[in-house]
């Protein structure tokens, strides 16, 4: 069992590493064609940043399949399955969608258009859905076209899902890998407790999501250097979306023979069949749950769902008062805790540790979300390991609370000057730069345009 596991963490690695180091050559590129758009009201970045980070991605998707197809236990997925070439297929599409759309733009219903096009071409390739086990009745098998409508759906709204969700720097590729981890998690326990063959191309799928949101990330975070754009969120999401569908329709849950013993066993012996119906969705429920909100909230405003605004969870995290920075760790903890509580439960369920684990859990995110003005500080012996905004200020002034005042050199009066100083015109949305009384009223900002 060592062996897979070392040349996952191969493909994940050269994964992680060409898409690295691609990004800096793309964003150059990005640059020089001009993909850099102008700032609108409700992007948060204060300064024009080049788009097109999904042509490093997908060179890294390219990448971990062409070296995983060399690999001595992996390539079995390629010689028995066809996933992995649909996977392929269906990426390049979506790719060359999102590549328009960062460059020129593209109308809603064409990119909608696009995405089913997409996941089609996955169906044709034979990725789909088959089967489908329900509580209480059993494996049920869908008919060609059920399966090709439930497959074209899911992929569809995880897309759109992770697309919703980019709206902070480091935000969709850290979520996607935080949901990649916990399904790659979920997948291998299948193929290897269960001694399953077809969810071994989900593994490898789940994989090289985590390499490309890895290598992708330090160009992301914040202040970004590059955005992924439509090119890297829809193709991370369809590569989320094929590996739930690997997983989700292609094991037979009749093969896990967990039909043995009396009622009350097989119930709970079942719960690892009906994880990979709840599995997709909890991996994207923080994402889905944004996605939904924004469709009501704009059909309730008589305004088209795919009309932009500021109204996104992680726009609501910065209007109360959280920082970039901070806005991102706390989606990042509630995906983590939704995705890897879901991979929890589905190992034993019948376990109250776990339980009361993620309920101990979710009080601490709520203190979290309660908390927008505490910073923590690092004892003084850890303050080389942290950014200096959570180091301790030294000397009699920071000891007493009161501000220093200006010297000779005037620095703390330019210190303050320049935490005052307006945002310059025509740039609009909260930040984690200055007082967030600045941006008190995001509904006031998109009204201006």
């Amino acid at each position: 069992m060592g062996q897979p596991v070392r040349e996952y963490l191969l493909t994940l690695c050269v994964t992680a590493a060409v898409t690295y180091l691609l990004t800096g050559p793309v964003r150059k590129f990005a640059i020089a064609a001009g993909a850099m758009p102008e700032i609108r009201a409700r992007d948060v970045h204060r300064e024009p940043t080049p788009r097109l980070g999904g042509i490093a991605m997908f060179g890294g998707l390219c990448a971990g399949l062409l070296v995983s197809a060399h690999l001595t236990n992996i390539k079995s997925v390629f010689e028995f399955s066809n996933e992995p070439r649909a996977l392929l297929s269906g990426a390049a599409l979506i790719w060359i969608l999102g590549v328009l759309d960062d460059k020129w733009g593209v109308d809603a219903l064409i990119k909608l258009g696009g995405q089913m096009i997409a996941a089609g071409v996955m169906v044709l390739q034979g990725l789909t859905i088959l089967w489908i086990p329900v509580p209480g009745v059993g494996t049920v098998s869908l008919t060609p076209m059920q399966g090709t409508l439930l497959t074209v759906a899911l992929v569809v709204i995880t897309i759109n899902a992770v697309n919703f969700v980019d709206g902070l720097d480091g935000l969709a590729s850290g979520m996607v890998c935080i949901a990649a981890a916990a399904f790659f998690m979920y997948a291998y326990r299948i193929w290897y407790g269960y001694g399953l063959e077809a969810a071994a191309p989900a593994s490898l799928f789940a994989a090289i999501l985590m390499g490309m949101c890895l290598g992708f990330l330090p160009h992301n975070m914040h202040p970004a250097r590059i955005f992924m754009g439509d090119s890297g969120s829809m193709l991370i999401g369809l590569v989320l979306a094929a590996g739930a569908i690997s997983v989700t329709g292609q094991v037979d849950p009749d093969a896990m023979q967990l039909f043995a013993g009396s009622e009350r066993l097989a119930v709970h012996t079942m719960v690892p069949v009906y994880i990979p119906l709840l599995l997709p969705l909890t991996i994207i429920a923080v994402p889905f749950a944004d996605l939904v909100l924004a469709i009501v909230r704009r059909t309730w405003n008589g305004q088209s769902p795919f009309t932009a605004d500021r109204g996104h969870l992680h726009h609501r995290l910065l209007e109360i008062g959280h920082s970039h920075s901070r806005a991102v760790l706390i989606m990042y903890f509630w995906s983590a805790l939704i995705a890897f509580g879901a991979v929890a439960y589905s190992v034993n369920n019948a376990s109250v540790w776990i339980v009361l684990g993620i309920v101990v859990l979710s009080a601490v995110g709520l203190g979290l979300l309660l908390l927008p003005r505490f910073r923590p500080r690092a004892p003084r012996w850890a303050q080389w390991m942290v950014p200096p905004r959570y180091r301790r200020q030294a000397g009699p002034a920071a000891a007493e609370g009161t501000a220093p005042e200006a010297g000779p050199s005037g620095a703390a009066a330019a210190s303050e000057e320049e935490q005052r100083e307006p945002v310059p015109a025509g740039i609009h949305g909260a930040t984690a730069i200055g007082d967030r009384s600045r941006f008190s009223d995001w509904r006031g900002v998109g009204s201006r345009h």
